[in-house]
């Protein structure tokens, strides 16, 4: 099974809460069935405000099973961790595709790549839960560079929903499909 959970940021101070990190770990955790279950953390920490977001998360999935994988780029690099029979939570896309473009320069072909280890990944585990901010449907106007992101973001998340079982949005903890709709009510989510 394949899930990608696409809604809200919180970023500079917002309280913006959409809930998709929380549904990931309950659908991790049921596809699971018992075999291994990863979560893979791309986010390198650049401040304080990531390093309490990285607490939280820890504390969130604290007692739930998971083995954490700290990679936040070079996917490929990582996949001889996994059993194949496992379940993969990876949190975040966003931040991957932002390791992967921005290092001493902008990186063009970072949405590519990250498409491409993604894909890679998907076809090494069982399930994959990948969790995305939803940063790509606003109509304000960024600088140059951020929109360059913005797109690559949404490029990434057309490909992933094209090849993907189950693409949804989430809004206060709440599924709306886009793709897999009976599979979320047979499992009650909707």
């Amino acid at each position: 099974m394949r899930i990608l959970l696409l809604g809200g940021s919180k970023s500079g101070g917002s309280e913006c809460i959409s809930g998709k990190s929380g549904l990931a770990q309950r659908l991790a955790r049921d596809l699971s069935e018992g075999n291994s279950l990863y979560y893979w953390a791309t986010m390198e920490p650049t401040d304080e405000e990531d390093r309490a977001r990285i607490r939280r998360h820890l504390a969130d999935r604290a007692g739930w099973g998971f083995q954490t994988v700290e990679r936040g780029r070079d996917l490929p690099g990582a996949l001889h961790r996994l059993d194949s029979k496992g379940s993969v939570l990876l949190d975040s896309v966003t931040a991957l595709l932002a390791n992967e473009m921005f290092d001493s320069k902008v990186h063009d072909g970072a949405p590519a790549v990250v498409t491409r280890d993604l894909l890679r990944l998907s076809g090494s585990v069982a399930n994959l839960v990948c969790v995305c901010d939803d940063v790509f449907r606003d109509a304000g106007r960024y600088d140059p560079v951020t929109e360059q992101y913005r797109r690559g973001l949404a490029q990434i998340c057309r490909a992933l929903a094209a090849e993907f079982d189950v693409t949804c949005e989430v809004m206060l903890g709440m599924p709306k499909a886009y793709r897999g709709e009976n599979w979320l009510r047979k499992a009650g989510l909707l």
